[in-house]
C-alpha cells in the first residue's frame, strides 16, 4: 500500500503568499515539504511557477472554480475567468488536476441544481482533458444538505459523474455536513484523489445552511491535527486511494507555519503519508 504524498493548500498562508510568493515557499521547503496545491493562480501563473521552480516545489493539484464565475471565501470573492482560461493557467503552473473548490449553496439546495453541478463537472471534464488535464470537486458543507435517493447530494453527484471527476474531501467539513467522516471515505473509495487534513471544533450551526450566518466560518475554531473532533487517523486508514494529503487551515490557530509543521509531523508520525 502506497501512502499519500503530503501538500499544503496555500489558502492556509493566503496574506503570507500573496505578499512573498518566493518566501513563503522557501519557508515551506526549509520544513521539508515538496509539494503544495496551489490557490488563486489564474491571474499569475508565470509568476508562481517561477517562485515554485525556485524554491524546488512543485503543485499537481489547484483550486479554481470551473462551475463558477468567481469564487467565494470567507475573506471575500475572486473574480475567474471563463473555464479555458483557468485550464491554461493550470498548464502553465505544471497542475495535473484542477479542483473546483466552492459552488454556492443555493445550487445544491434543489434536485435539478445538483444534476446541473453533475453534468457540468462532466464537460468541464472533457474540455480538461484536451489540456492534458484531470478536474476534481472539493467539499464544504452544503452538499450534504439534501438528500436524493437516500444519498446525499454530494454522493449523488459522485454517483453521477464520469470516474474522470476526481473528488477532494475536506474531513472538517465533512464532518461539519453531518458526516460519519471514515464510512463516508471507504463509501467515496477510488474517486477519492486528495483529502484536506484539517482538525478543530465544527460549529454548533452548518454555516452554508439556508438563512445560516455564513461569517462564521471567519471565526472557525480549527486545531492542529489530533486536537479537535474530526476522525483524522480513522479517516486516513479508511482507503488506500488517497494520493494527496494537503494540509489546510481556513483559520490557523497560531504561527500558521508552525502550525502547518504540527501538521507535517502528525502525518509523518501516523504513518499517513510518505
Amino acid at each position: 500500500m502506497s501512502l499519500p504524498t503530503p501538500s499544503v493548500q496555500l489558502y492556509t498562508l493566503v496574506e503570507e503568499f500573496r505578499a512573498d510568493p518566493a518566501r513563503s515557499l522557501d519557508k515551506l521547503a526549509a520544513l521539508g515539504l515538496r509539494h503544495v496545491e496551489a490557490f488563486d493562480f489564474v491571474s499569475r501563473p508565470t509568476e508562481i511557477r517561477a517562485a515554485l521552480d525556485a524554491s524546488g516545489l512543485t503543485a499537481a493539484t489547484g483550486h479554481a472554480p470551473l462551475l463558477s464565475d468567481e469564487l467565494w471565501t470567507p475573506d471575500g470573492t475572486i473574480p475567474t475567468p471563463e473555464p479555458e482560461a483557468v485550464l491554461e493557467a493550470a498548464a502553465t503552473l505544471g497542475l495535473t488536476t484542477v479542483i473546483d473548490p466552492f459552488v454556492e449553496p443555493e445550487r445544491w439546495a434543489t434536485v435539478d441544481g445538483v444534476a446541473e453541478i453533475g453534468e457540468r463537472l462532466n464537460a468541464v471534464a472533457d474540455l480538461a482533458a484536451t489540456y492534458g488535464l484531470g478536474v476534481g470537486y472539493h467539499n464544504h458543507a452544503q452538499e450534504f444538505l439534501l438528500d436524493i435517493d437516500g444519498v446525499s447530494a454530494f454522493e449523488y453527484v459522485v454517483a453521477h459523474t464520469d470516474e474522470r471527476v476526481a473528488i477532494e474531501l475536506d474531513l472538517f467539513w465533512a464532518l461539519t455536513g453531518g458526516q460519519d467522516v471514515p464510512a463516508l471515505v471507504r463509501r467515496l473509495g477510488s474517486r477519492l484523489l486528495a483529502v484536506h487534513v484539517k482538525d478543530g471544533f465544527v460549529p454548533t450551526e452548518n454555516p452554508f445552511a439556508p438563512g445560516a450566518d455564513r461569517d462564521v466560518t471567519r471565526h472557525l475554531d480549527q486545531r492542529r491535527p489530533g486536537e479537535g473532533q474530526v476522525p483524522v487517523v480513522e479517516a486516513m486508514r479508511a482507503t488506500d486511494a488517497v494520493r494527496w494529503a494537503v494540509i489546510e487551515y481556513d483559520r490557523s490557530p497560531g504561527d500558521v507555519f508552525d502550525d502547518i509543521a504540527a501538521s507535517y509531523a502528525f502525518l509523518l508520525e501516523k504513518g499517513l503519508a510518505a
